[in-house]
């Protein structure tokens, strides 16, 4: 078939998508306008709070709404789990933009680490910043405010490579979260995006009609501990994700294991 009548052809069955794309992009402007009324005046502990289970609640229900037009197919329950635990870093593969997203709405007392730019967003700074979630524009503040805030309860979403996933099926691994793992005394939760849509992997325009329906599956991996050798665990973790079917996590339900690497096609 003609590439431009298959596009042609494509755009009605998305529709759906983009206009879900476009309410959660309505409700994240609408949001950070009432986030930068209410950061100036609410409590810091207040804030954090509030902006955080906002922001879940926004992305669950965008979920939910995407799978219930048949756009997507989200499976992540495996995450509810850990909605309560303090003190929890989760690390996962970064394969599209919607990663954080899947994360961040099942862990409503999760901060992000967030790229300077994406901070001074009119769609995400605000609200961000009313959330406590923490800009990477200064490496030692950086792992300043990750130590505290985990030391504080809350849990941290961090994504190793740094960015999407250019070289499949992993980057190379970034320094920093083994650090921070190590000062906080935290647990590093690994978590397997698994997905075979390239909708919004990296060089994929956010306009670009993908196969429907996008499907995420989301699997709890192996559990490490914090190590007084940061660099050796951070390589640990990277070889666990790039040859995962040599490991299991024992104490998560057998559906929430992953039996394989995560792919992207």
């Amino acid at each position: 078939m003609n590439p431009q009548l298959r596009w042609a052809l494509s755009v009605p069955l998305a529709l759906p998508l983009y206009a879900l794309l476009l309410g959660l992009g309505s409700i994240s402007l609408v949001w950070n306008l009432i986030a930068m009324l209410l950061y100036p005046v609410l409590p810091a502990a207040t804030g954090r709070a509030l902006g955080r289970s906002v922001i879940a609640r926004a992305y669950r229900f965008f979920w939910a709404a995407a799978s219930v037009t048949g756009m997507m197919r989200i499976d992540a329950g495996c995450l509810d789990a850990l909605r309560d635990e303090q003190g929890l870093i989760l690390v996962a593969n970064h394969p599209t933009m919607l990663d954080a997203l899947l994360l961040v709405a099942r862990l409503p007392r999760s901060a992000c680490i967030m790229k300077a730019d994406l901070m001074r967003n009119v769609f995400l700074g605000a609200g961000a910043r009313l959330a406590r979630y923490i800009c990477n524009d200064s490496a030692r503040t950086m792992v300043r405010l990750a130590v505290a805030d985990l030391k504080n309860g809350g849990q941290l979403v961090i994504f190793p490579e740094g960015t999407r996933t250019v070289t499949p099926p992993l980057n190379a691994f970034r320094p920093g979260v083994t650090l921070i793992a190590k000062l906080a005394q935290a647990p590093i939760q690994t978590v397997f995006i698994d997905t075979e849509s390239p909708y919004l992997a990296k060089g994929w325009p956010l306009w670009r009609v993908p196969p429907l329906p996008i499907v995420f599956t989301l699997r709890l991996g192996q559990r490490f501990a914090p190590s007084h050798d940061s660099d050796l665990l951070l390589r640990q973790i990277e070889q666990y994700f790039r040859h995962p079917s040599e490991q299991r996590a024992p104490e998560a339900q057998p559906a929430c294991q992953t039996p394989r690497a995560p792919t992207l096609s």
